[in-house]
């Protein structure tokens, strides 16, 4: 990686850690970035972006690895999640091993795709680009949202009236006091109070009972497991160990375009390729299956898996040439595959974690950023992360509404986006005034 010497001094100067104005506007916004990134997946790094540059005063290149550390903090909390519906961890790992080792490689072909295009194509496709999978964050959205509010008012007559209706021939829902007075029991409470928790599912609104009790639509309570019970070890083994060899061959790469670099470089390949080929051999023949995805977990064709590990070199070219992060892909593409917004958040900044951790420890070890900020950043954001995902659960429990997950993706995505387009048309003002080339680079001559 070359880093010119205008940024290794950024870089430096910014070294002692100095507290004032811009840490303390950098930190609530930092903050927020962490909450709403927790939430919607992929730790809010294109908020986080922005802030660095203009607030803090961080060149691009420190501030696009610690923008990326930001989803680190979100993965301990979900490691002990449990899935909303089924008997599952949250975090589909499964998933995650299918579409991971090909958005490593996707990564590799972004930046090298950063490094040629001028930064007015890239400002120009961040808008184009983005549409798509804001329109599928929305379209799917609106459906569930609707949904929800059907199951909702379901649940308003239950309560108000003991039954579905004379239709469908259920019987009232009371018990008899001494008196004979009709009364509605605790279960239609513990029903309401079930409604409004994150296990709604989504794809289906069950109305009240015909047995005239309320009781057996409460979920059964899910078995407490610790986190190392939660994990899956040998899935999660095997993406460290793509972690491994992605880092090494990454940091062995040479500053110019030698032989070894091209080398190198080819040898990511086999490196994904092997790893998605492996989990998808194992998802086709049946040994092992998606269960966020319910039925359709399990049945696999061959055009599926190759356009799943596809849309994971996608996402990793894409979201490292806009430099708005993978999740804004992957978010609503999990969507689409009807898995829950819970768990499609969580399993999105999972697989962001791989590879924010990659590009952290790769630019560090060529062109140290400052530690100091560094650390303090992830902190807030940690606490920010932490806090969103609490007060984003509280928040479905209280609305019963899953899709609120939805929506803070929809904004996250349109905030990023004009955060981001700002970044690139001031840096284009910029090169315009100072009269500099704005037209395609030498693959060649440079490497970042």
């Amino acid at each position: 990686m070359e880093v010119s010497d205008s940024e290794q001094g950024a870089c430096l100067a910014l070294q002692v850690f100095v507290f004032g104005w811009r840490i303390i506007v950098g930190s609530i916004i930092g903050f927020l970035g962490g909450a709403l990134g927790s939430i919607g997946g992929g730790g809010g790094g294109g908020i986080f972006v922005p802030m660095l540059i203009f607030i803090i005063g961080f060149d691009h290149g420190s501030s696009a690895p610690i923008s990326k550390c930001a989803a680190v903090t979100t993965v301990y909390y979900n490691l002990k999640r449990r899935h909303p519906t089924l008997e599952m961890p949250v975090l589909d790992y499964n998933l995650a091993l299918l579409i991971q080792p090909m958005l490593m490689l996707g990564i590799s072909i972004g930046v090298s795709l950063r490094l040629v295009f001028p930064d007015w194509i890239v400002t120009i496709l961040l808008v184009i680009l983005v549409l798509g999978p804001l329109t599928m964050a929305i379209l799917k959205g609106i459906p569930i949202w609707k949904k929800e509010t059907i199951l909702k008012k379901d649940v308003v007559k239950c309560l108000e009236y003991g039954t579905v209706g004379e239709e469908s021939g259920n019987k009232p829902v009371s018990s008899s006091s001494s008196g004979g007075t009709p009364m509605k029991t605790n279960s239609v409470v513990t029903f309401h109070e079930h409604i409004g928790s994150e296990a709604v599912d989504q794809k289906s609104i069950p109305s009240c009972p015909s047995n005239g009790s309320l009781k057996n639509i409460n979920a059964s309570k899910q078995v407490k497991v610790t986190i190392f019970e939660n994990v899956y070890w040998n899935e999660l083994a095997i993406l460290v160990f793509i972690w491994v060899a992605f880092l090494l061959l990454q940091i062995n790469e040479t500053t110019t375009r030698s032989m070894s670099y091209w080398i190198l470089s080819t040898m990511q390949i086999p490196v994904s390729v092997g790893g998605s080929l492996y989990q998808a051999d194992s998802l086709y023949k049946g040994k092992k299956a998606i269960a966020s995805m319910g039925v359709a977990g399990m049945k696999w064709k061959k055009h599926q898996l190759i356009i799943y590990c596809l849309t994971g070199v996608l996402s990793g070219m894409v979201g490292e040439l806009l430099r708005l992060g993978f999740s804004f892909i992957l978010v609503p593409f999990f969507l689409e595959l009807d898995i829950a917004p819970q768990v499609s958040s969580a399993t999105a900044t999972f697989i962001v974690m791989f590879s924010a951790s990659l590009s952290a420890i790769e630019f560090y070890y060529l062109a140290p950023f400052p530690i100091p900020y560094a650390l303090y950043f992830l902190s807030v954001a940690a606490i920010g992360g932490f806090l969103g995902q609490h007060v984003g659960r509280k928040m479905i429990t209280l609305l019963g509404r899953p899709s609120v997950i939805i929506f803070v993706v929809v904004f996250n995505i349109f905030v990023c986006t004009i955060l981001l387009g700002g970044v690139g048309i001031v840096d284009v003002i910029e090169k315009i005034e100072l009269k500099q080339y704005l037209g395609f680079r030498n693959l060649c001559q440079r490497h970042a």
